[in-house]
């Protein structure tokens, strides 16, 4: 089974650019643009934890399936 984070699609849906949320969570941008891409193969919790707080979103919509995998 292959996962996939969401982040793009999320922040496209809400608005917000990468660098917007950078600065809210005061994390590094290249952190978020890497979320952001398709080969992620680490993250750590904490930082997924901070984002679905910052969005206001659950863990499931953030990460989910890759079907396509």
């Amino acid at each position: 089974m292959k996962l996939k984070i969401r982040l793009k699609e999320i922040l496209a849906e809400k608005g917000i650019s990468q660098r917007q949320l950078s600065t809210q969570m005061n994390i590094r941008y290249a952190t978020i643009n890497h979320l952001c891409s398709d080969s992620v193969d680490r993250v750590y919790i904490r930082t997924l934890e901070a984002i679905c707080d910052a969005l206001e979103i659950s863990i499931h919509e953030l990460i989910v399936e890759d079907t396509e995998a």
